[in-house]
């Protein structure tokens, strides 16, 4: 091989990668055109096999580690920086996307929020009237422990608590999944669902303050449900969208429909799965805690709401007010 006419043919090459790179390290690579980016993997792709062949020929060490380097910032641009730009995209989402489709999709949060405040309701009256509909809802040993025993049941997640709190992730992230599959149903296994948890969460709380045990119970719940019940209520809401598009497509075909709102559902899911994880952390360990003091568990609660309101609420600062730096 004729290395000096070797290198005269493959340097324009090299020049343009380095010329490529030097953008994309000082401005990233959404400053380069599709045109662009494609030219930058078929030139790494280029120098990565000139630089075996300057091995493999023994063209010189100076320019050997020339390659190396070429191809060490090539790989590094194309793969990490792709990584970065995951990372970006998923922080971006987390500042701003998810508290825009929350309120983009509030009308079906809301909703989901009212047939599980109407199972509540249904099986708060019910159980004052008639005690047999409370044991055809609550099982019967937990009615015992808390008739008979005056007693709550969250004493057994004490001394288990990594194991109670991956537990109660697993089981919470379940539901919410059954809730937003549940669309599939035209939304009626969803409204089912919340309509059941609803139930189950007013005739516990009929139990409990029949035997003078809410505010412990309360104290309980608030830490963990403060995240916990928003984040099934818009699961329910995913549901819900993915309902409409099957039964309400209007101006789309139902295919494109589905493809529409079940685009919207996934975006609630990916900030639903996150505030059910902290959720089951603060069941597992804060809540059942006997070392924190009760009035401590409600400020908790209330303090975790008005921060997730206050999240929720939050709207990404327009274009031209920032080019204003207004």
């Amino acid at each position: 091989m004729n290395i000096k006419r070797w290198i005269a043919r493959r340097e324009p090459n090299w020049q343009r990668l380095d010329a490529l790179l030097r953008q994309v390290e000082k401005k990233g690579l959404k400053s380069l055109k599709a045109a662009e980016i494609r030219e930058l993997a078929s030139l790494y792709r280029s120098v990565s096999a000139d630089l075996a062949r300057a091995r493999t020929n023994q063209v010189g060490i100076m320019l050997v580690q020339d390659l190396q380097q070429l191809t060490s910032r090539s790989y590094s641009q194309i793969y990490q920086g792709s990584r970065r730009q995951e990372w970006q995209a998923v922080m971006e989402f987390s500042r701003w996307g998810f508290p825009a489709i929350v309120q983009e999709t509030f009308g079906y949060t809301a909703v989901a929020t009212a047939i599980f405040l109407l199972g509540a309701l249904i099986a708060w009256w019910f159980s004052w009237q008639d005690p047999m509909f409370m044991s055809m809802v609550v099982p019967e040993e937990l009615i015992v422990k808390v008739r008979d025993r005056h007693e709550l049941w969250m004493g057994s997640i004490l001394g288990r608590e990594p194991v109670e709190s991956s537990n109660i992730m697993i089981n919470n992230i379940s539901v919410s999944f059954k809730a937003v599959a549940g669309g599939i149903t035209a939304g009626a296994f969803t409204v089912f669902l919340l309509a059941l948890n609803g139930v189950l969460i007013g005739a516990v709380a009929t139990l409990v303050g029949q035997n003078n045990l809410a505010y412990p119970f309360w104290a309980f719940v608030f830490p963990h449900g403060s995240l916990e019940l928003p984040a099934i209520f818009l699961a329910g809401g995913a549901g819900l969208l993915i309902a409409k598009g099957m039964l309400f497509p209007g101006e789309y075909t139902r295919v494109e429909a589905l493809k529409f709102y079940g685009y919207k559902a996934a975006q609630l899911v990916f900030g639903i799965v996150p505030m059910l994880i902290l959720a089951g952390t603060i069941e597992g360990f804060y809540s059942p805690s006997l070392i924190v003091p009760n009035p401590l568990k409600y400020l908790a609660g209330i303090g975790l709401f008005t921060l997730l309101v206050i999240y929720c609420s939050r709207k990404k600062p327009t274009d031209s007010i920032l080019d204003l730096g207004l």
